[in-house]
């Protein structure tokens, strides 16, 4: 008997928290960063729902106080690996065969606890451990979190539309699992992208080894107790901590191997793809490859363009998270006529920012995610500041003393064909290109240049109060962002209201939070029944 969901009516999105001084959920945050700040868990693999503790141990420190160790964490090796991609693909029958229902009720009830008791604790985790603050947890760790668990149990439910059939037989069309398992591999700077690359798969019938960046292990560790407590099976999902690299050899050598389901850099997903196609004879099934990789999102301003939302927009979408998002605003075309207005309230609403401990809930900013990104972005800037073609216009407080802290800082760029305005730094930087807007051909000649500067094509921005040139942006720009926004920041998409994605060097935007990305982790069959089968060779013509 074919399992046909029943459609489920779309949920609203989960509300945000404020958290404002003397509010109930700050008061409960509190308590779970206090608490957490008392606990060093050691985190073990979890393989067929059991704790493996292999490998050799590293640590996660809080970014904002590094000296602070929040849990210590095994690292992968070659048998761990394996024994993850085995223990997945014996849960495989019984979960696959599980009637899909029976699957939703696990993730929707994953998604009512995590909007009840576990809100905080993974609130907490992806402060403590990501450095977001308060308002930047909840977004992600609960609210994204909580809507694509319960927006995918919907979108899930509405796929299998029937095929019509004629008088005499019966057509069905059903989702199969894919054959074999599926590799999920989850970037540091997203709870809920942690969540749900693993999970969405899960829905459909997979299973699946996740890889979990390293400094995000403290929330992933809470997240799979989060699973195991909404009544995941064990080996549905197993996740196993450390090397992606060591990981990853093991994963796509296997002949089984069904998918990749990937959030990370550019060239690491370009080389999973590459190992992919060289083994491609070797494996059971043609592997489905998604992935949400790099960015370098534009802001586009028209001189007719609302000031103050766009200072607005270009402070909040660059420097929220540190920039460390693959949509943050990372280069702005502002008119000139503009510009000389617009300059002095852009560097104002910078220097406002505060930068520490997000801890301390009166920060806007915390510190970037370790060592490496601070010794990254610091070239970055250093090289700014000895360009010719670069203006440094504003520098916050860098310092790596206590926590990996970069604080917001203006680049004025001559060359729009410069490397800061093409290459993804991932951090708290935004680069600006001033256009002469009085010059004939102006408009063309800016918009040419954000199409055609960067290889990436995630998101983008257009700000302007009058609709032809709104029009003719989002024409000329139609392929530079899979996101574009209309006089709003470059980054906050919301599940169900803006599936996210992109192209070009950006992923194979597939639209996660949406039908695109579900329906990439099942496999249809269509079964046709005939009632009254023909009894007689020969067509009635013959005669």
């Amino acid at each position: 008997m074919l399992d046909i969901p029943t459609p489920r009516a779309l949920p609203h999105n989960e509300p945000v928290r404020d958290y404002a001084k003397g509010s109930p959920e700050r008061s409960e945050l509190e308590a779970a960063l206090a608490t957490m700040r008392s606990e060093c868990p050691e985190v073990a693999h979890v393989i067929a729902g059991r704790a493996v503790h292999e490998g050799a141990l590293f640590d996660v420190r809080e970014p904002h106080a590094h000296a602070r160790v929040r849990a210590k964490v095994f690292g992968a090796t070659k048998g761990v690996a394996q024994r993850a991609i085995d223990a997945a693909l014996l849960a495989q029958p019984a979960w696959a065969a599980m009637p899909f229902d029976e699957r939703a009720r696990v993730f929707s009830r994953a998604a009512d606890l995590l909007a009840g008791p576990w809100r905080q604790v993974l609130n907490a985790a992806t402060m403590l451990g990501q450095s977001k603050t308060a308002f930047q947890a909840e977004i992600d760790a609960a609210c994204e979190l909580i809507d694509f668990l319960r927006f995918n149990v919907s979108f899930a439910s509405r796929l299998a539309e029937q095929p019509i059939s004629s008088p005499g037989m019966q057509n069905a069309l059903e989702l199969r699992p894919l054959e074999g398992f599926i590799f999920a591999v989850t970037p540091f700077n997203f709870t809920a992208i942690a969540g749900n690359l693993p999970t969405a798969p899960a829905l459909l019938g997979n299973v699946v080894v996740w890889k979990p960046a390293e400094d995000q292990s403290l929330g992933a560790y809470h997240l799979m107790r989060l699973f195991e407590a909404a009544g995941l099976p064990p080996g549905v999902i197993n996740v196993v901590y450390g090397d992606g690299a060591l990981v990853a050899a093991e994963c796509l050598a296997h002949p089984k191997l069904a998918g990749v389901h990937f959030t990370g850099s550019t060239k690491v997903f370009q080389s999973i793809w590459r190992t992919v196609g060289e083994r491609i004879a070797s494996y059971r099934t043609y592997p489905r490859l998604v992935g949400e990789t790099g960015g370098k999102d534009f802001v586009y301003a028209h001189p007719s363009a609302d000031e103050s939302a766009l200072v607005t927009a270009l402070v909040r979408g660059a420097f929220e998270f540190q920039g460390q998002k693959c949509s943050a605003a990372s280069r702005a075309y502002l008119p000139r006529s503009m510009w000389g207005r617009v300059k002095d309230r852009l560097i104002a609403e910078t220097q406002a920012l505060t930068v520490g401990d997000v801890t301390n809930f009166s920060h806007f900013m915390g510190a970037v995610i370790n060592e490496r990104a601070h010794t990254r972005l610091g070239g970055w800037l250093d090289r700014a500041n000895h360009d010719r073609a670069c203006t440094v216009l504003y520098e916050g407080p860098w310092s790596k003393a206590d926590g990996w802290f970069c604080g917001p800082t203006l680049i004025e760029v001559e060359d729009p064909a410069h490397p800061i305005l093409a290459e993804e730094l991932f951090g708290p930087m935004l680069s600006i290109h001033i256009y002469d807007d009085g010059k004939p051909g102006a408009d063309d000649a800016v918009l040419r240049i954000i199409d055609e500067t960067s290889p990436y094509a995630l998101t983008g921005a257009i700000f302007s109060r009058d609709r032809a040139p709104i029009a003719k942006a989002a024409h000329v720009l139609r392929q530079a962002a899979g996101n574009l926004y209309v006089n709003d920041k470059p980054t906050g998409a919301v599940v169900g209201q803006q599936p996210f994605g992109g192209a070009r060097g950006s992923g194979t935007n597939d639209k996660a939070g949406a039908a695109f990305n579900l329906l990439r982790w099942a496999s249809p069959r269509t079964v046709k029944e005939t009632w009254a089968a023909p009894t007689r060779v020969a067509y009635p013509y013959q005669q």
